[in-house]
């Protein structure tokens, strides 16, 4: 396996696990955390460090998919560079380019410029 398809399998994975701790967590703040207290009026048995454990995780994960991304990009421009450069062979370049002459150089009308 390529590196690029390494790092497409886990920011598949990454990007999963952050729709997971989205979707526990309810907009008005509640979430997970409500099921387990009550609406946050229990402070016992751990409902507000549920909700910072996802809050946590929620930007973990997220900075993780970014880096993620930065890194498969890298990966790929490194991959280009590198391909570009076995195609071309050393006939194909000498037919594309042409030959400069040295010296001096003449007009169309015989004069030297």
């Amino acid at each position: 396996m390529s590196t690029y398809t390494i790092f497409i399998i886990l920011i598949i994975f990454v990007a999963f696990l952050l729709v997971i701790v989205v979707m526990v967590q309810n907009p008005k703040g509640g979430g997970l955390s409500s099921s387990f207290g009550g609406g946050g009026t229990q402070q016992l048995g751990g409902v507000k460090k549920t909700t910072d454990f996802l809050d946590k995780s929620t930007w973990t994960l997220a900075t993780l998919l970014l880096a993620l991304i930065l890194l498969s990009n890298i990966s790929i421009m490194s991959g280009l560079g590198n391909t570009e450069s076995k195609t071309l062979d050393e006939d194909a370049i000498q037919n594309v380019i042409p030959e400069t002459t040295t010296g001096n150089d003449t007009n169309s009308d015989g004069g030297t410029e």
